[in-house]
């Protein structure tokens, strides 16, 4: 925050203080709760709202009340605590969306215990590197997804309606069921009392998986604090208090994670649950449920765009008012595109990271909404530098550097990394974004390019190191390149230069095929092109740009 002095040195229109060449927040400051001991569950049943319905699953129609969700979260918190979960021990989440995603993430956080998540269409041998990193004590899935925990020793507790209990099932050790903790004491065997230990603020409530390009991906270290000041930040804003969302993004996602498992059950919206992506379920959900709002990433809004005489022919959306996009940035084109077919609904940017916590930029308003191009201005609690990345000069107004971010939802690093963590976040506690950005006149942040290498498939991110070193494992192929190529429907997706041993006739599906056997869809390569040798800098660096410009040259 800035002090007094500094106050005055403020330009109000874009936040710019000349002082120390910081751009400052323009929206309410935050109010944080002072005590430090304090969990982010705790602090999020604390906040009143009038909501009643908090998640309504789409495949069954079936409803659940505000009260009865605190009260789950209270019987799978005593029963978590029988099984020995306690302050500091890990707890894996491997789920679609389901109302039982946030009953079990705020269940495991209230005891202090740390919430790590899997994606569902990671391999199983994606699966096992984040085990093998993060250790959990306990794993909740589905039967459908057990086979990918196979070969761990972790106990496992089914996320169904009627499981069998204490079985072992292809080597995994099922402890017990969901639906059996939810049930109320008088219902269930009685166990011990729960043993709540004291948590503050500075505990690590929850392990993301963020990919790096450099190497495997690393676990993003969020305490309680973070979190509690992404909550906070929607406390100060003027938002509707009566929205009812689909969610279609995935929960074990920050995007998902953050919205729906703690801010909609703090604000009191209502959360319509779909267990898998599709444009026509999704439609179908926001006319049956007369939703007000969709979070979308930017490949969801082209469709819609492509679809929208389709659509609106099909379905009544006459109810939808917003859409908020994230997951990557939304050009003005598209922007513009989509308000065009849709003249009734916002389409509110926000920029983001897993290291921030849901905090960067975002659109709040209709009048900041059509800033076109825009990320929207700081978050409430946010400072913001520009930086040039090559000679690490401060810059200023309408200038392009990387973008640098400080404030309450920092992480606190990289799990078991303390070098990736000080290459990430400074001293004085800036994150480095990795992005080429500019803010303007008005405080509005624009993206330009990133600085990091990471491809954006419709949201997922995918680390071009991990393709290369599979790729690289293959006896014929001598050299390879992974970089992101444009699609109009996924953002990008990825592409791989390949340089073939001498004698080889190595086929591009033959690359393609080998790459896919060992990863998740999203990270599959759908393009191979053979090249004499890999462009590449003095010191070995692969020089990506050129082989972007190649591949993008005849397009």
């Amino acid at each position: 925050m800035a002090d007094q002095k500094e106050s005055r040195l403020i330009d109000p229109k874009s936040g710019f203080c000349k002082s120390n060449s910081t751009f400052y927040s323009k929206r309410n400051p935050l109010t944080l709760p002072p005590h430090r001991s304090l969990d982010i569950t705790t602090f999020v049943a604390s906040l009143p709202h009038r909501g009643t319905t908090a998640f309504i699953d789409a495949a069954t129609g079936n409803r659940l009340r505000f009260s009865d969700l605190w009260r789950a979260i209270d019987h799978v918190s005593d029963c978590l605590s029988d099984l020995g979960v306690r302050r500091g021990d890990v707890v894996l989440i491997l789920s679609p969306n389901s109302v039982f995603f946030p009953i079990v993430c705020l269940s495991v956080m209230s005891l202090g215990a740390i919430v790590t998540t899997a994606n569902p269409l990671n391999t199983a041998g994606e699966i096992a590197k984040q085990i093998g990193d993060s250790s959990p004590v306990l794993a909740f899935t589905t039967s459908q997804l057990v086979p990918k925990l196979t070969g761990g020793d972790i106990p496992v507790v089914l996320m169904e309606t009627d499981p069998p209990a204490e079985e072992t099932r292809g080597g995994v050790r099922i402890v017990g069921d969901l639906a059996e903790m939810m049930k109320n004491e008088a219902e269930r065997p009685s166990g011990k009392r729960r043993v709540r230990d004291r948590v503050n603020q500075d505990d690590t409530a929850m392990l993301l998986y963020s990919s790096g390009t450099t190497g495997p991906s690393k676990g993003v270290m969020s305490s309680h604090g973070n979190l509690i000041a992404h909550v906070a930040r929607f406390i100060v804003q003027p938002l509707e208090r009566e929205q009812i969302f689909i969610c279609t993004i995935p929960m074990f996602h920050i995007f998902g994670f953050l919205n729906f498992c703690l801010v909609s059950v703090a604000m009191g919206f209502t959360v319509v649950l779909l267990p898998r992506f599709e444009l026509d379920d999704m439609l179908m959900a926001v006319e049956k449920y007369r939703a007000t709002t969709l979070l979308l990433v930017p490949p969801i809004v082209v469709a819609m765009i492509n679809r929208a005489d389709s659509i609106r022919s099909r379905y009544d959306l006459r109810s939808l008012r917003m859409v908020k996009c994230g997951g990557a940035p939304l050009s003005r084109e598209v922007a513009e595109g989509f308000v065009e077919k849709y003249p009734t609904v916002e389409i509110h940017q926000g920029y983001a990271l897993t290291e921030s916590n849901g905090a960067g930029a975002g659109i709040e308003t209709a009048e900041e909404s059509r800033r076109y191009g825009s990320a929207g201005p700081l978050s409430p609690g946010v400072e913001a530098k520009i930086v040039d990345p090559d000679s690490g000069r401060i810059l200023g107004i309408n200038q392009t550097g990387e973008l640098l971010l400080r404030g309450p939802s920092i992480a606190k690093g990289y799990f078991k990394n303390e070098e990736a963590t000080n290459a990430a976040i400074d001293s004085e506690g800036w994150l480095r974004t990795g992005d080429l950005c500019y803010i303007d006149g008005d405080g509005f942040i624009f993206i330009v390019d990133r600085l990091k290498e990471l491809i954006k498939y419709k949201g997922f991110q995918v680390p071009p190191a991990e393709l290369e070193a599979l790729l690289h494992s293959h006896p014929d192929i001598l050299d390879a390149a992974v970089i992101p190529f444009p699609d109009g429907q996924a953002g990008q997706y990825p592409m791989a230069y390949v340089v073939r041993k001498h004698g080889s006739d190595l086929s591009g599906e033959h690359v393609i095929d080998f790459i896919a056997k060992q990863v998740a869809p999203y990270k599959k390569i759908r393009r191979v092109a053979f090249i004499d040798s890999i462009p590449k800098n003095p010191s070995g660096k692969i020089l990506r740009k050129d082989l972007i410009k190649l591949a993008t040259s005849k397009l």
